[in-house]
């Protein structure tokens, strides 16, 4: 049996005035295996939104639930970057509102159709057509997870 059950957008949240968040970036990079001596040498200074945001006009963020995206390393409770001034184009992971329904799934463009993929096995593509509720918000660029 296979599911047609998808990850979906729990929440919404736009992206406010862009405000620093600037933190203490040191030279030193911890060592996965081994303890790594101490380091107090700073790098520079690291504000959050330089890693996630491009665009703050057209960006926002949503969290997501749900597990048919795992394969592509979202998985649920994540927090999404979606930017909406990219192009979406076939390969672009999106969020998209189907029906009503804000999910989150891989593009893919052909001359015959257009599909939304799972990145998990067991789960059916949404074929959308010309008669279809579908909109592309836009083309998610980056996750945070909070472990």
């Amino acid at each position: 049996m296979t599911n047609i059950s998808k990850t979906t957008v729990t929440a919404i949240h736009k992206n406010g005035q862009r405000s620093p968040l600037p933190h203490d970036l040191f030279v030193s990079r911890p060592a996965a295996g081994f303890p790594a001596p101490g380091d107090d040498e700073l790098e520079k200074s690291l504000d959050i939104n330089d890693l996630l945001i491009d665009n703050p006009t057209a960006t926002f963020f949503v969290r997501v639930e749900g597990d048919s995206m795992e394969g592509a390393r979202i998985f649920s409770g994540d927090i999404l970057v979606v930017d909406r001034s990219i192009n979406p184009e076939s390969g672009k992971i999106v969020v998209a509102a189907v029906y009503g329904e804000m999910v989150v799934k891989r593009l893919k463009i052909t001359r015959e159709q257009t599909l939304l993929l799972s990145e998990k096995e067991g789960y059916e593509p949404i074929v959308i057509s010309d008669n279809d509720e579908c909109f592309i918000w836009g083309v998610v660029v980056g996750s945070v997870r909070v472990l």
